[in-house]
């Protein structure tokens, strides 16, 4: 076997294992739905970089590569989205107008 077709193997057996994770986490009821979104959505996005690593070194078309990686990249913001909402966007947000350090009061 050449490095080339085990790293393939590889890359389907992590994909095989995500995906019975994914499977996983939709099939349990005891987890409220809402709890398991940031995880389906993070998941989501390795799915799509993993399928798209799987595509490109079995010499699949670019189209169909750059497809899953740009699924990863709208997951991937997603997940950035659901965490900044999370967090309180307020209070990460830079000041409308920054001080400098003759303004401040002491």
């Amino acid at each position: 076997m050449t490095e080339s077709e085990l790293l393939l193997h590889l890359v389907d057996l992590v994909l095989a294992v995500s995906l019975l994770e994914l499977a996983w986490l939709m099939l349990r009821r005891s987890a409220p739905h809402l709890a398991r979104r940031p995880l389906l959505v993070n998941l989501l996005a390795g799915l799509a970089l993993m399928l798209g690593l799987r595509l490109g070194l079995s010499g699949a078309a670019l189209p169909w590569v750059a497809l899953c990686l740009a699924a990863a990249g709208v997951a991937h913001l997603l997940d950035l989205r659901a965490r900044w909402c999370a967090a309180g966007a307020n209070s990460l947000s830079l000041p409308s107008s920054p001080m400098t350090g003759h303004e401040r009061s002491s």
